[in-house]
């Protein structure tokens, strides 16, 4: 009897939390906003959180998708999120951010790249802004190919390799990056326009076939360095990031 108690009231907080975003595969279950306080150079800042998980099971049931949690060992999995600042589902103006993970950049502040310093600037750009959103998506590392994968890159790089050719060698594509999930939960959070911070002509293309509409784009730029210049570079030259400046060699 207690435990028929204790799971109608965990349930009785959470189903508010939860929202299902049907998909063409099955489910998207949405859980948030959640109050997330960040250390953003050296200010606290306030942001609303959000993860989402991937379902074939499509249901409405919420006590259901949350009693298979415990046995789904969802820890080997990855799961993104989105960080959400001001109004940002119903502002008129807003800014966001699609950025993959990057193990090495993000977490352990690696030079070979310039994604911890977009992650970081993406962030203070929206606070600057007012109102927008930084999706964190965790299927991406590596273009799409795994930490693991993208490990064995990084030795092909050291051996002359430039990150396209590392990753072809390895039988990858260039870029298998796929933006679908992040944005059905962006149609789920906001149907106004938007800013996209790119440099990525991918990332704006995905938005505009899926019907979002989209008024401006920001370049993100920033942390050249003698460790990242070859990786820069191939991006604009073989990746077809785009590039404004020519004193501004970073690219997402």
């Amino acid at each position: 009897m207690t435990q028929t108690k204790f799971e109608s009231r965990v349930l009785s907080v959470l189903e508010d939390k939860i929202q299902l975003i049907e998909t063409e595969k099955g489910a998207i279950y949405l859980v948030g906003p959640i109050k997330i306080p960040v250390n953003l150079y050296g200010e606290t800042v306030n942001f609303q959180w959000y993860c989402w998980l991937n379902c074939e099971e499509v249901t409405e049931d919420f006590e259901r998708i949350i009693e298979k949690l415990s046995s789904a060992n969802l820890a080997e999995l990855q799961q993104s999120s989105v960080l959400t600042y001001g109004d940002f589902s119903y502002s008129d103006d807003a800014i966001m951010r699609m950025h993959s993970i990057c193990h090495t950049g993000d977490i352990f502040g690696s030079k070979r790249c310039d994604c911890g310093f977009q992650l970081k600037q993406s962030m203070k750009n929206i606070v600057d802004h007012g109102t927008g959103a930084l999706f964190y998506l965790a299927n991406h590392e590596g273009r799409g190919i795994g930490l693991f994968s993208k490990a064995m890159a990084y030795i092909l790089q050291e051996n002359e390799y430039d990150t396209v050719e590392a990753n072809e060698a390895l039988g990858f594509v260039d870029d298998s990056r796929d933006y679908s999930d992040a944005i059905n939960v962006l149609k789920a959070l906001r149907s106004k326009p938007v800013i996209l911070m790119t440099n990525n002509p991918k990332k704006l293309e995905a938005l505009k076939n899926a019907g979002l509409p989209v008024s401006g784009r920001e370049s993100l730029w920033g942390d050249r360095s003698t460790f990242n210049e070859k990786y820069l570079e191939t991006k604009v030259n073989r990746s077809g990031h785009m590039v404004e400046d020519e004193t501004c060699s970073s690219n997402d």
